[in-house]
């Protein structure tokens, strides 16, 4: 019996057209819950540009692609980048003048801005990022970067990181997490605090950094818009996310 559901948000929760959840969506989740399932976010974006949720309300969330994850006000897992990372990814935006965002745990901002930075804030529906100077970065915890550097950059760009993991959803930038991160380790470490099985999960998504968890949970359910790889790895391919693809995917398997 599936007894916990985690959603990816841009993409899978809500719509690239509208930036909002479709009201189907809210219908499905709030009948789950309402059944006694447990719904959870698993996401890419740090809790700072977490905006559109709605009414919905949710028992936690994975965020970060799992490097920081919370339930209520307890941060139940976080794992940051090594610092000599952070040192290799800085060495990078300096030389070649990259547009790269690095997240902490309570800000989000970019350095080197750009038109890639500014039609990033677009897709995602939040205010302009503020910039961050090198000395600033270095003086933090960083938990994510997202450089702006294509599938065919990202290769040769990772070797330089062997500390890290990368996750990409989008064309023009991969989000960077420390090595043993993951939305599949947030599965894991929420499922352990609430004391449930793996194979009593569902997972939601369209993205590149959906994939693990698709192949995580017991279930896991791709967006009818997800790429052909994330189809791949899911179990069963629902509707779009403006087509009602929550919805239809909770019907198929008698969640509601």
């Amino acid at each position: 019996m599936i007894k916990a559901l985690f959603f990816d948000i841009d993409g899978t929760l809500v719509s690239f057209k509208t930036h909002t959840i479709p009201s189907s969506t809210i219908d499905a989740i709030n009948q789950a819950k309402q059944k006694g399932l447990k719904v959870f976010i698993s996401t890419g974006r740090p809790k700072v540009i977490i905006n559109n949720l709605g009414p919905l309300k949710f028992d936690g969330f994975i965020t970060m692609n799992g490097a920081y994850c919370f339930i209520g006000d307890e941060v139940i897992y976080k794992n940051s980048i090594p610092r000599e990372d952070v040192e290799a990814v800085i060495k990078q935006v300096e030389n070649n003048n990259l547009t790269s965002v690095f997240v902490t745990k309570d800000n989000m901002k970019v350095a080197n801005p750009s038109d890639l930075s500014t039609e990033f804030s677009k897709d995602l529906a939040i205010p302009q990022l503020p910039n961050v100077s090198i000395e600033e970065i270095l003086k933090q915890e960083i938990f994510q970067i997202s450089p702006f550097i294509t599938e065919e950059q990202e290769t040769d760009f990772m070797k330089l990181l062997p500390g890290c993991a990368s996750n990409r959803w989008h064309p023009t930038f991969t989000d960077i997490v420390a090595k043993g991160n993951g939305k599949q380790r947030g599965i894991d470490e929420i499922i352990s605090r609430i004391r449930i099985k793996l194979e009593e999960t569902m997972a939601f998504g369209d993205g590149g950094n959906d994939i693990s968890i698709l192949r995580h949970a017991a279930i896991g359910v791709a967006m009818g818009n997800a790429r052909d790889q994330v189809k791949a790895a899911a179990d069963y391919v629902t509707d779009t996310v403006d087509n009602d693809g929550i919805w239809k995917a909770f019907k198929h398997f008698n969640l509601i």
